[in-house]
């Protein structure tokens, strides 16, 4: 019997948390706005985002976050601040040599391939639809 792979339920790299969940800053309604955040407001695929930034290196990462964040109006300080905060953000990037988490990511990110998790999922998806589906055609037949 073929077990599982481990990171099937956290497809996620690890090494991607801390730059991920760090503050771009607050919001005009005072609440902390995430790095995650900020990229899937800016419609990116945030892990996706991250990977490229991580290829990139530091230097260009760094140069790229800062345009990414002054695409984004939601946090009314990165106006003027976008520079130093990329600069912060990006030395929260993984700089050691990548894992074998982030090896996949970066080859399924360049590949554009969903990998084995991801069929699992789709098909999940698929049979949860399928299901909701049935419940409600049965669940209308009444007397």
């Amino acid at each position: 019997m073929k077990m599982a792979e481990p990171n099937v339920l956290k497809p996620h790299p690890p090494e991607f948390e801390r730059f991920l969940y760090a503050s771009v800053g607050e919001d005009r309604n005072g609440y902390v706005v995430t790095v995650l955040s900020t990229l899937a407001r800016l419609g990116l695929d945030p892990w996706k985002e991250t990977a490229e930034l991580v290829a990139l290196g530091r230097d260009a990462a760094r140069a790229r976050l800062g345009t990414l964040l002054t695409r984004f109006p939601d946090v009314p300080t990165l106006e003027s601040d976008h520079g130093r905060v990329a600069g912060e953000l990006s030395k929260l990037l993984p700089e050691s040599p990548p894992s074998q988490t982030l090896k996949r990511t970066a080859s399924t990110v360049a590949n554009g391939s969903l990998g084995k998790s991801g069929v699992i999922w789709t098909i999940l998806a698929i049979v949860f639809l399928l299901y909701q589906a049935m419940s409600t055609v049965g669940s209308g037949s009444g007397p």
